[in-house]
């Protein structure tokens, strides 16, 4: 009896790994395909894709796969199993025009099976043409016309800001800081939102759900990704609460389309189950705050550790401050911080607030000579592209002049990405960064507490490892 047992058990063993196998090693039975490893049944080659990012070089998972099957570096394909899927990694800005130019044509934007369990409403089939249009929705509010009434909604907040959590202090953690104050700015402008109590509710829930987005999806008590489905659920419990207030004040004519993202959206969106409309929100605000949080945590960096950039900064700054007749920033001031512009696009290049995205293959097609099948991933790469030297020589250096005159070619600086799929908040972002920018310099000297343990990790997103400890002095 125990032997029968043992025996079946053994049996169903072999046969579930024999099964694992066949789907695995199936997606590569196509003639062609492009050179490349793809690692043990389903986990792929997922834990050495995640360490690359974790070690602070997320380039490297690429850039040594390329080294071993190309001579050169300029663009080319491979192929791995990252997240349960067979995917393709294309590189170089050859390849970044290719996935940019066929948006919709033969790739679609995809995302691992832990983020549909995190927002719902995105495993929907009939959600493609609803995300292109609340891409346009999104584009026509984030146009440079549109955000000028804006410029001093943030310049407030910031000094608020930085008088309240920056002046009066000898040493800070800068990263917890800078999403805080992302957080406030994209809760005022998206929801009109600016109790801090309530915003502090929200804000805690969001980097929950924030962290657990491209985690391991195991749905266990205490993991990252099961805190995350949870803080997902009260998220849209409480954004629901909040459209489905402005739905009244709407119908009652108390709100104006032109108020907020939220506004605009109810009046151009159409019918929309409130909590489906919550988990689009929720997605905006996480991209709204993040990214712009990380560039905004390694500007402090990069100024500390390049003190003639921050005199370069600070000069400009002083220049507009001398020029103005009224207080406060305006739009006019913005375009005028050229330099500053500059220095936060080489951090970006250095640093790419998204490293990277997937795609899937809504159809066969070739690729560079090579065979891309239906429903295989692709993914490109910000930073293995920003970090090649055929578009940036000497790579590793911190040179905001790349970004004079007319910059860098086509397709080798993408950190908003490119195409239909181009970052629709580009305008947005900037305008807050530069508002960071100016009321930082102008106030606050700074210093690196310890630049040697000063490392970078993507976790998902770059992220300083100690969250950028600095000690502060007041600008004289």
């Amino acid at each position: 009896m125990y032997l029968k047992v043992i025996f079946l058990s053994i049996s169903s063993i072999i046969i579930s790994l024999l099964f694992l196998l066949r789907k695995h090693f199936s997606h590569f039975l196509y003639q062609n395909l492009p050179p490349g490893k793809i690692g043990f049944p389903s986990i792929g080659e997922s834990l050495s894709f995640l360490s690359a990012g974790r070690r602070g070089h997320p380039e490297k998972f690429i850039t040594d796969r390329v080294r071993r099957f190309y001579s050169s570096s300029s663009s080319c394909v491979f192929k791995t199993h990252l997240f349960g899927s067979p995917t393709a990694m294309v590189t170089g800005a050859s390849g970044n025009k290719f996935l940019f130019t066929n948006e919709n044509k033969l790739v679609v934007s995809w995302w691992p099976d832990s983020v549909n369990k995190i927002f719902p409403s995105s495993m929907q089939t009939s959600s493609k043409e609803e995300a292109k249009k609340l891409r346009m929705i999104l584009s026509q509010f984030m146009k440079p016309e549109a955000l000028r009434k804006y410029v001093g909604v943030m310049d407030e907040i910031a000094q608020r800001h930085f008088e309240m959590e920056w002046a009066n202090q000898d040493q800070l953690i800068v990263f917890p800081l800078t999403k805080k104050f992302t957080f406030s700015i994209a809760c005022r402008s998206l929801l009109s939102l600016d109790d801090p109590e309530r915003v502090r509710q929200l804000r805690e829930k969001f980097n929950t759900v924030a962290v657990g987005v491209f985690s391991i999806p195991i749905d266990l008590p205490g993991t990252r990704f099961n805190r995350a489905i949870k803080a997902s659920r009260l998220l849209r419990k409480e954004v629901s609460a909040i459209i489905r207030q402005r739905k009244e004040e709407l119908k009652d004519g108390k709100a104006l389309e032109e108020k907020d993202i939220l506004s605009h959206m109810l009046m151009n969106i159409g019918e929309t189950k409130d909590e489906d409309l919550a988990d689009k929100i929720i997605g905006v605000l996480i991209g709204g705050h993040d990214t712009a949080s990380t560039v905004c945590t390694f500007i402090v960096n990069y100024l500390a550790e390049f003190p003639h950039i921050y005199q370069r900064v600070l000069q400009e700054q002083k220049e507009i401050l001398n020029q103005k007749k009224e207080k406060g920033l305006r739009w006019e001031d913005i375009e005028k911080m050229r330099y500053s512009w500059n220095v936060a696009c080489e951090v970006m290049r250095i640093v790419p607030p998204v490293p990277g995205t997937f795609r899937e293959a809504i159809d066969h097609f070739s690729f560079k000579g090579f065979y891309i099948p239906k429903g295989w991933k692709l993914y490109w790469s910000a930073t293995a592209t920003h970090m090649n030297p055929d578009y940036f020589p000497e790579p590793e250096r911190f040179d905001p002049n790349r970004f004079e005159g007319s910059g860098p070619k086509p397709y080798t600086y993408v950190p908003f990405g490119g195409g239909p799929r181009m970052c629709p908040g580009r305008e947005y972002g900037r305008l807050e960064i530069l508002i960071v920018m100016h009321n930082l310099v102008k106030r606050f000297k700074w210093e690196l507490v310890s630049p040697k343990e000063n490392k970078r990790v993507v976790d998902p997103l770059p992220i300083p490892s100690k969250g950028l400890p600095i000690t502060i002095f007041p600008q004289s």
